[in-house]
C-alpha cells in the first residue's frame, strides 16, 4: 500500500482467486490505472472493483487496515487477504470521506477490453453459480432476516424475494437496504433459520464443486 496525504482506498476481487481480496491504496485521481497495472500476463482474467473511497489519510487508513485485517493476511508482502469484501467495506465506510466506488466501477467498464470483460464474466458464472433457494433449500414462502436490523424478506421463487411490496433479487433489495449505488455479494448479510445464507451458499456450491 502507498502512504501519502488524501487519497483513495479500493477493494478488489478477481474470480479468478476466489476467496480472497486485494486492498489497495493509491493517491492517483484514477484506480482504474492502477487496476490495469494489476492485471498482468499472470493474472488471468481483470480485476473487479467492490469499493472504493476518498480517505483523508493514507497512512492512518493503512495502518487500521492491517490491524484489522493482519491476521488474515495471505503474505505479508502483499496486500491480499482471506476475507468477505464486505468486511473491508464495513470498516472502510467508518473512515472515508466520499464513496467512489460507482464512478471507479462506470470507468473499468467503459476502458475494459470486451475480451477481457467476457473473460471475466464466463469464469464468474463458472466459478460462482447463481443464488437459487431451492438448490440451497430455502423453500419458496421462507423468511430471511437481513443482519443486525428487524427487516424480512420471503422467498417469492427460486431467485427472487418480497421486499417493500415488490419483488426484487436479494441482491437489489440489499443494494436498497443499504442505500448504495452498485451492488455487492448479499450472502453475507442474510440469515435463513438462524444460518448466514453465506454458509449455506458455500455448502450447497462451493463444498460440492471442491469434491469434484
Amino acid at each position: 500500500m502507498n502512504e501519502g496525504n488524501n487519497g483513495i482506498v479500493y477493494v478488489l476481487t478477481n474470480p479468478a482467486m476466489p476467496d480472497l481480496v486485494k486492498i489497495g491504496i493509491t493517491t492517483r485521481d484514477k484506480v482504474d490505472d492502477r487496476i490495469k497495472e494489476l492485471f498482468t500476463t499472470s493474472v488471468p482474467v481483470p480485476f473487479d472493483c467492490e469499493f472504493a473511497c476518498k480517505v483523508n489519510d493514507c497512512s492512518k487508513v493503512e495502518k487500521a487496515l492491517q490491524v484489522a485485517f493482519g491476521p488474515n493476511r495471505i503474505h505479508p508482502a502483499r496486500e491480499f487477504f482471506s476475507i468477505e469484501p464486505e468486511q473491508a467495506i464495513a470498516v472502510l465506510k467508518l473512515i472515508s470521506v466520499e464513496d467512489v466506488t460507482p464512478q471507479v466501477v462506470k470507468e473499468i467498464e467503459l476502458e475494459m477490453d470486451p475480451q477481457d470483460a467476457e473473460s471475466s464474466k464466463r469464469l464468474k458464472i463458472k466459478r460462482r453459480p447463481p443464488l437459487n433457494f431451492e438448490d440451497m433449500g430455502i423453500p419458496i414462502g421462507s423468511v430471511l432476516k437481513y443482519r443486525d436490523d428487524n427487516i424480512d424478506v420471503v422467498v417469492t421463487s427460486t431467485r427472487k424475494v418480497m421486499y417493500n411490496d415488490e419483488e426484487v433479487s436479494l441482491t437489489k433489495a440489499t443494494r436498497i437496504i443499504q442505500g448504495n449505488e452498485y451492488d455487492i455479494q448479499p450472502t453475507p448479510f442474510w440469515f435463513y433459520n438462524g444460518v448466514c445464507l453465506t454458509e449455506i451458499y458455500n455448502k450447497t456450491y462451493v463444498d460440492v464443486s471442491d469434491s469434484i
